[in-house]
């Protein structure tokens, strides 16, 4: 059974969710890494519990995370070399790579020490059934569910190489599907793991300043990809897992990656940074306009923020998902002939440990079997809308937390408050002499501000664009401009 005390999510909803600073202080606390632990494997035991497994095995890198609290390095994700075991309400065990888990014995105390054993199986492949590692783990796991008095019960598995999940039935254990406990233990968050969470979203708006002052005429997608990774890794990421990098003519159709293509100017130009920190991830886009901004692409620009602010408005507690996808536009209205096709354009999906958790919302999935929202939930709103240049194509992205009241928003956009909503047109006026990157206009977002994001360059550095009188820099900025000049 589940530790109640540990169950306790701790939010405080009075407050902003912190980003604090990434060192370990004595005068105040952060992340308390303990209690995170002890919040992770409880919500593991308690879908454990309300599930008919007696136990689940664990290959996925993120579940082994969940559970143990342990990682090792990102080379061993794709490997299925590493693995977890959960029975009811022991601790976990831990198979890891040879000497990591001699490792893990050291500094994981919250393990018992004989539950942490060196394993291996197939390493996709590479070692032979044959070889008989297969036929040993299941044997070794069998025994462990036999001292737990769950062997005559399903053993959920989330991931596995084919000659394992073959050697568990030939060992007489009952196979299920173990993820989907997995997937429902991870979608509601605790306090620590949104703040670390926020905490992964504050380095990604520093790196979109990073590829707004780097993104020019004659700059390559691939040299923006290299700057923001370096400038993740020196942030502290512990996994830049990718950043797609499109611009000008492959903005549509979406390729979902970067290529060395050289910007040019006129082009429109949209990314996203998928990385994580202390295993937990962001995924957001920001679209850009090279210069000026022509009209398809500001129309293409309003309508994905419009499907953006429509969905992110309709979140809340006890609202169902097919709601929430409703508002996303048919795939037909993308120039896409079925949703399948169309998918991962406009939708939602969970954000942890791993980039896509529960809830998944789209079109595709979510009239079939829908879910409702619950506090504590965390994903990202996504929206893409091709300009009719046949070319360009905006793409928005924004994290969210649902909480008891609505939503507040993780992801920060480059902007500046508006007095009024229906000037939002007027953020999107062509930049004086000189211009380089116009960050497309934002539109009105969470906390009811009406915000703008329309910058140009100069030699001297970022410049609002010209807009409507309200958005005219003083006259000591103008002066300040005319000096630099």
């Amino acid at each position: 059974m589940a530790d109640a005390e540990a169950l306790k999510p701790g939010y405080n909803w009075s407050r902003q969710i912190p980003a604090h600073g990434h060192s370990a202080v004595d005068f105040e606390e952060r992340v308390n890494f303990r209690r995170l632990h002890d919040y992770r494997l409880a919500r593991a035991r308690q879908a454990l519990a309300g599930s008919k497994l007696g136990s689940v095995l664990c290959f996925d890198n993120n579940n082994i995370r969940y559970l143990t609290s342990t990682v090792i390095g990102e080379w061993s994700r794709d490997k299925m070399c590493r693995f977890a075991l959960l029975t009811g309400n022991a601790e976990p065990w831990l198979w890891d790579f040879g000497s990591a888990a001699v490792h893990h014995r050291l500094y994981s105390p919250w393990l018992p020490r004989d539950h942490c054993l060196a394993g291996m199986v197939g390493l996709r492949g590479s070692v032979p059934p044959e070889a008989g590692l297969f036929k040993r783990a299941a044997e070794e796991i069998k025994s462990i569910l036999k001292q737990q008095g769950v062997a005559g019960m399903p053993i959920g598995l989330d991931i596995a190489e084919l000659p394992l999940v073959f050697a568990l039935r030939e060992a007489g254990l009952e196979v299920r599907d173990g993820q989907q406990v997995m997937l429902e233990a991870r979608m509601l968050k605790s306090q620590d793991e949104l703040t670390l969470l926020n905490m992964a979203a504050a380095m990604v708006d520093g790196v979109y300043q990073d590829i707004f002052e780097a993104l020019k005429p004659g700059a390559r997608e691939n040299e923006i990809v290299a700057l923001a990774n370096k400038r993740l890794y020196e942030m502290g990421s512990d996994n830049v897992e990718a950043i797609n990098a499109i611009s000008g003519e492959r903005c549509s159709p979406h390729p979902h990656n970067f290529t060395d293509r050289i910007i040019r100017p006129g082009d429109q130009a949209f990314f996203d940074i998928i990385m994580s920190f202390i295993g937990y991830r962001t995924c957001y886009y920001r679209t850009f306009s090279v210069g000026k901004a022509t009209k398809p692409q500001l129309v293409a620009y309003k309508k994905a923020r419009e499907w953006m602010d429509e969905a992110i408005a309709l979140i809340k507690p006890g609202v169902a998902t097919d709601k929430i996808a409703r508002a996303f536009p048919k795939a037909q209205e993308i120039g896409f002939d079925s949703e399948m096709a169309a998918f991962g354009l406009n939708f939602c999906h969970g954000i942890g440990l791993g980039l896509h958790e529960r809830p998944i919302i789209s079109r595709l999935n979510s009239f079939d079997d829908p879910m409702e929202l619950q506090a504590g939930m965390m994903f990202a709103v996504e929206t893409y809308c091709p300009a009719t240049d046949g070319t360009s194509a905006a793409r928005i992205e924004e994290e969210v937390i649902v909480t008891p009241g609505g939503v507040r928003q993780a992801s920060q956009p480059r902007h500046r408050s508006r007095p009024r909503a229906s000037r939002r047109a007027a953020d999107a006026r062509r930049p004086r002499a000189g211009g380089g990157v116009l960050p497309l206009p934002l539109p009105p977002c969470l906390q009811g501000h009406h915000r703008r994001d329309a910058v140009r360059l100069h030699p001297a550095g970022a410049r609002r664009a010209g807009g409507g009188r309200a958005d005219r820099p003083s006259r000591r900025e103008r002066a300040g401009d005319r000096a630099r000049s």
